[in-house]
């Protein structure tokens, strides 16, 4: 589905910006989400039987230690129900409660971070009111995840939010894209995708990681043992 995407002008007209290809992640997901086949899409409870026995979450392909990252995800069909959410997560966070249990998926506990379609931003089991609810098909809610300064910012349809969380930090643990949901037949799609490294070390790994098909194609490469690490590590 092509739809026109809103992209903030600072970061469209921001050179240092670089596209990046992560994609919703087949192996890291509830067995209540489908995926297109790019893995750009993704649909939620669409069992014909079943609509929705709990609430499921996807996470991305990528994780995050480092840098300024940006993303948008577009909603295919008008949010509804308890919940649905865009936001970020460690590796820890839950992507799947069945049993009939509609919660707010993203920031139940204090491994995510997420922005409900009612305007609401929760963490660590808390949550306060941050923006006005959305819900009209075809939203474009941005995601701004500097991890410079530990803010993670919204924007709705290319007009920022404000930031919504501050100080975040994770230890060094990789943080993902992560979208859930409680409703049936859900639809959301990732649009632009990109990000921004400071150091001329990040950059060069940046640039290395985009020529590689895996991490594991890194193994090949005639550097040193310690670089090869910090690559798979920190890209």
């Amino acid at each position: 589905m092509a739809l026109t995407q809103s992209m903030p002008c600072w970061i469209e007209d921001d050179q240092a910006f670089k596209p990046e290809n992560w994609r919703w992640d087949v192996n890291n997901k509830s067995p209540e989400v489908q995926l297109s086949s790019c893995q750009l899409a993704a649909y939620f409870h669409v069992d014909p039987v079943d609509s929705s026995i709990g609430t499921a979450g996807v996470r991305g392909t990528k994780g995050f230690t480092t840098g300024e990252h940006y993303w948008e995800v577009i909603f295919l069909e008008p949010p509804h129900g308890t919940s649905v959410m865009v936001g970020v997560g460690t590796k820890k966070a839950l992507l799947h409660l069945g049993n009939y249990q509609y919660i707010n998926l993203l920031g139940r506990d204090e491994e995510s971070w997420g922005l409900s379609y009612k305007g609401t931003i929760w963490h660590n089991g808390k949550y306060q009111q941050y923006t006005e609810p959305f819900y009209d098909q075809t939203t474009v809610i941005g995601v701004h995840l500097n991890l410079y300064n530990g803010t993670l910012t919204y924007y709705r349809n290319g007009k920022t939010l404000g930031v919504a969380f501050s100080g975040i930090t994770q230890g060094g643990e990789e943080l993902y894209p992560i979208i859930c949901s409680t409703a049936a037949e859900t639809e959301m799609e990732l649009g632009t995708r990109s990000c921004r490294f400071n150091s001329l070390q990040e950059k060069c790994c940046f640039t290395i990681m985009q020529a590689m098909r895996n991490k594991q194609a890194v193994d090949k490469l005639p550097l040193p043992t310690v670089i090869k690490t910090r690559l798979k590590e920190q890209c």
